[in-house]
């Protein structure tokens, strides 16, 4: 039977809603249409708004990576002291970037599934003066949660040390507040658990990371400098670079139904689908690679049982109409991942749950058909 949809349900892009869709195919305006800067302001402000930055919020062209570069080439200099934080294979790439980018760096590197304990973190802190902590909220390789808001009240002692946190797999899926969290810089992209299609760069700066990047002078980056956003933040009618303008209508519906869903909403909603996942698949006979108590909301990363084979599985799967991502680093062909955030609805997961049921059937895998359907509704309803 020919599929008339692919599900893709990996950690990002995730779904794109139909009013989300329909803003992308909207006529182009000019960037300079007194009814679109009118719209990018109001993105602006919500942004900030809801993420609680007495700063200021970026949104440019480009992906995690360009905000990834964005986040430290605004605070640091060559040579400047920074400690990472790495969690799996997106903290180890924050490694590479800082490496190249001439910081001195030092490194606390957790066993896959599991995070490095505040204990050497605070050692490390009271042995060093570091100009930035950076962690990755979310690591989508591993599925691990960072503890964002202890880290940032551990920080609070150490005024001078900006706390840079990756959100790319975890705004607006999992509990981020600049200003009561302690977070100097956010940044995050478009494709993930805002549920806009890829594009969209997302910088948020503290008035502390401000000040920082004033005192840094000239900077050798051109497009990412904030310097040269700012001005263009504050005002969209100004040009610096020419804005992706049906993605930044995209951007507005998603924040639209953020607020009308209510954003504490919208993360308990990602914490009980994502425990409710979680325990579907166990149920299952996978394993989840994240320590249960570090486990993020917006992602799983399931072990096969033994006797089950990545691609065979995945292909079954994708003949069920659900599209999943493998394994990275050693866990390559040892597991799937499992994206579930942004604006995937029930029946969306009830399906995806029902297939890998399916799919693990035609690869000769004995289980209880509607088992795992049933735990899961079971956890999510009540």
């Amino acid at each position: 039977m020919e599929m008339n949809r692919k599900l893709v349900m990996i950690p990002g892009p995730t779904p794109v809603v139909r009013s989300i869709q329909s803003e992308m195919g909207r006529e182009t305006a000019s960037f300079k249409d007194p009814d679109f800067v009118k719209d990018f302001k109001q993105v602006n402000t919500d942004l900030k708004t809801l993420w609680q930055t007495d700063g200021e919020v970026f949104v440019v062209a480009g992906s995690g990576t360009l905000s990834m570069e964005m986040a430290v080439s605004n605070i640091l200099k060559e040579g400047d002291p920074v400690l990472v934080l790495s969690h799996g294979f997106f903290g180890d790439r924050m490694i590479e970037l800082c490496s190249r980018k001439g910081f001195a760096m030092d490194t606390l590197s957790s066993k896959w599934g599991e995070i490095v304990p505040l204990k050497e973190i605070e050692a490390k802190l009271s042995s060093k003066h570091y100009k930035a902590v950076i962690v990755s909220h979310v690591d989508t390789s591993t599925g691990v949660k960072a503890p964002v808001a202890e880290l940032g009240k551990l920080l609070e002692a150490y005024e001078d040390t900006l706390f840079v946190v990756d959100g790319v797999c975890s705004s607006s899926g999992e509990p981020e507040y600049m200003d009561t969290m302690g977070i100097d810089v956010l940044f995050t992209a478009s494709q993930k658990a805002f549920g806009v299609p890829p594009g969209l760069s997302i910088v948020w700066a503290s008035s502390k990371a401000l000040q920082r990047r004033k005192s840094l002078g000239e900077i050798r980056e051109y497009y990412v400098d904030f310097e040269k956003w700012l001005p263009i933040m504050q005002d969209p009618s100004k040009y610096f670079g020419t804005p992706p303008v049906n993605l930044i209508w995209a951007l507005k519906e998603s924040l639209r139904m953020i607020k009308a869903e209510g954003l504490e909403a919208r993360y308990e909603r990602h914490k009980k689908v994502g425990q409710s996942i979680q325990a579907a698949l166990e149920s299952l006979g996978f394993t989840l690679l994240a320590n249960e108590n570090v486990r993020a909301s917006t992602l799983s990363n399931a072990l096969y049982p033994s006797g089950v084979e990545d691609e065979a599985f995945r292909g079954a799967l994708g003949k069920e109409g659900i599209v999943v991502a493998g394994g990275l680093g050693d866990y390559a062909g040892k597991m799937f991942r499992l994206g579930h955030m942004g604006n995937v609805d029930v029946n969306e997961l009830v399906y995806t749950i029902s297939a890998i049921e399916r799919a693990l059937v035609k690869v000769g895998y004995e289980v209880e058909l509607g088992k795992g359907v049933g735990v899961f509704l079971e956890a999510f309803q009540a």
